[in-house]
């Protein structure tokens, strides 16, 4: 027999969305690790706000969201904002009630530039850095190091020269001209894009087409693989190496000697120099195809270099957490101090869910 169609009515209700997430749900561990490093992040997030005026949407829920969007592979803030209002587990992840309505997805691009201005994203990172160095998941002597190209949000037809006034030459729509570049010489000495003046043509290898493209760089630890640092910069040829330094140096690593581990594309002289000016150990793949690599037997003869070269190749698994769960193979804001805050809040989800996992394989 077929059965009616009843109109749903509301009702009064006596649960929360506590009760609808299963107890052995694994968002349930990476909420308490949000919950604890947000707790140590108040005093920072109390002094972003004046201390009258109306209310406004918490940042801690702002922060909760934009980790909720790393985490399952969510491309925009209005996309978030429309599953919000019906998904419950997003709910309770950002402690809102069954009958709270989603915040409207213009209070992201409000607050990002209070987040940015008050440096929250690597905030939020250090606190993660240190809640799982208190839980002893860090190594405190070995780290990797690498960089990878993050294609910009921005079409290789907005690429004109510099000095060109007007519009753009060619047929087409205002939105998707007709440009043909073929046969054209362009580079970023006398190029720059109109969507993105902050991105570089770069390719990754040779024989590759040259896109518009930020570097993104990691500094990872070797014992779990966790995120310490993350870096987004301009693609230049020496930019890998020189984010590398700085990574190294706002880390503030023990004062005893490590080793770093990274690819042929740092084995260069000035670069291992550097390191071992700051007590470093370069465990650099050594690059002998067209020139003397600046690493001897006397780092290779050990048994850690061998170690640290098959360690590193883990971050390659950072990348593509963020490029894939995160959903940055193509970012999707505009400008490197934008993508930078979207990357260091990713990175941060990465290591929660890192974290996560480790303590429930040793709690089984």
């Amino acid at each position: 027999m077929r059965g009616p169609v009843e109109r749903q009515a509301k009702m009064l209700m006596g649960v929360t969305t506590e009760d609808f997430i299963p107890s052995e749900h694994p968002i349930r561990r990476v909420r308490a690790l949000v919950d604890e490093v947000l707790v140590a992040l108040s005093p920072r997030l109390t002094a972003m706000y004046a201390a009258n005026g109306r209310y406004s949407v918490p940042p801690e829920q702002l922060i909760k969201a934009s980790l909720l969007m790393a985490l399952y592979s969510i491309r925009s803030e209005r996309q978030f904002c429309e599953r919000l209002q019906y998904d419950l587990l997003f709910k309770w992840f950002c402690g809102l009630n069954n009958t709270d309505d989603a915040f409207d997805h213009s209070t992201f691009s409000k607050n990002r530039k209070r987040l940015l201005e008050h440096g929250v994203a690597g905030a939020l990172l250090g606190e993660v850095v240190r809640e799982a160095r208190r839980r002893r998941r860090i190594s405190e002597d070995h780290f990797s190091v690498d960089g990878t190209l993050l294609q910009a949000w921005a079409s290789q037809k907005s690429v004109r020269p510099r000095d060109e006034q007007g519009p753009p030459p060619g047929g087409g729509s205002a939105k998707n001209r007709e440009v043909d570049f073929h046969g054209q010489r362009r580079s970023n000495e006398t190029h720059a894009s109109t969507t993105d003046p902050e991105a570089r043509l770069a390719r990754k290898a040779r024989g590759q087409e040259a896109r518009l493209a930020y570097a993104g760089h990691l500094l990872m630890e070797n014992r779990n693989g966790l995120v310490l640092d993350l870096l987004v910069t301009q693609a230049t040829g020496t930019a890998e190496r020189e984010a590398a330094l700085v990574m190294l140096d706002r880390r503030r690593l023990p004062r005893k000697r490590v080793t770093l581990a990274a690819d042929k594309g740092y084995d260069t002289r000035a670069f291992v120099e550097e390191l071992r000016q700051r007590e470093v150990t370069p465990h650099v793949t050594q690059n002998t195809s067209n020139w003397r690599s600046a690493i001897d037997g006397r780092t290779t003869r050990h048994p850690g270099y061998a170690v640290s070269q098959r360690v590193r190749k883990r971050i390659e698994e950072c990348f593509g957490w963020i490029k894939t769960t995160g959903a940055g193979r193509k970012l999707r804001y505009i400008g490197k101090a934008k993508n930078q805050l979207w990357a260091t809040l990713t990175a941060v989800a990465l290591n929660l869910v890192r974290i996560a996992n480790i303590e429930a394989q040793q709690a089984t």
